[in-house]
């Protein structure tokens, strides 16, 4: 467990050591600013961030792809992961290290957000209800987790890491727009695409429910991403 840690440790310093990561801080900051300004922060409607939790599934899809693409691929290209597989931690210990250190830097991303709910507080006759922004939380982090679970896998099979964004980001938007595709499959397929549609799943949290079925969707999907690039990693080991 140390040596996950270590690596977790290792990858949550590199983005802060480096232009890119702040400037993913910087556009994702960007973006929710934009959005509550436009339609949360409005005279006379409802303090709610209810319209902000609602698009976080498109605020991440250009984001969190940048934040993973290099997990892996990096070491690959740059033939550190040989060295990484020689040390005493397997290949499940890599990807879930490089995962949690990303999701640790995701985490300080949604941070400054936070400011969103004192600004509506101050500016709302009504006090906020509490209840739909921590729906609205767990959602965002349930999507960037799952976001991030991809983009590992993506990460992990190829060297290049434009390329493990792309394939990121072109799963991602698949799963964004399966509803809307679900009315161009026979009928018999369009249940299939209408579970595995993130935009069905969220919205629920951006209205404050918070559906057990939802969270499990989440956490297999992520959890099944992560087992398939540690084996992938693996394979490296002993190729």
């Amino acid at each position: 467990m140390s040596a996950v840690l270590t690596i977790a440790r290792r990858e949550l310093s590199s983005y802060f050591r480096s232009p890119s990561g702040w400037i993913i801080i910087a556009l994702f900051l960007f973006l929710t600013g934009m959005v509550f300004g436009r339609f949360v922060l409005v005279p006379g409607r409802a303090a709610s961030l209810r319209d902000f939790f609602a698009v976080s599934g498109w605020l991440l899809l250009p984001v969190v792809p940048a934040i993973s693409m290099r997990l892996l691929a990096d070491e690959i290209r740059s033939g550190s992961l040989e060295s990484l597989l020689t040390a005493p931690v397997g290949g499940a210990g890599i990807v879930l290290g490089k995962y949690l250190g990303a999701m640790l830097f995701f985490i300080a991303m949604l941070a400054p957000t936070g400011v969103y709910i004192i600004i509506l507080e101050r500016t709302s006759t009504i006090p906020i209800d509490l209840g739909p922004v921590i729906a609205g939380y767990l959602c965002l982090v349930l999507t960037g987790g799952l976001y991030l679970a991809i983009g590992t896998l993506a990460s992990s099979l190829t060297g290049n890491a434009t390329l493990a964004f792309l394939v990121t980001l072109f799963i991602v938007l698949g799963l964004m727009l399966a509803s809307a595709a679900a009315e161009f499959v026979p009928p018999w397929a369009r249940q299939a695409f209408h579970a595995v549609s993130l935009p069905d799943r969220t919205s629920d949290f951006a209205k404050g429910v918070i559906d057990s079925a939802h969270v499990v969707f989440f956490v297999t999907v992520s959890g099944w991403s992560l087992i398939v690039a540690a084996g992938v990693t693996e394979w490296r080991r002993w190729r």
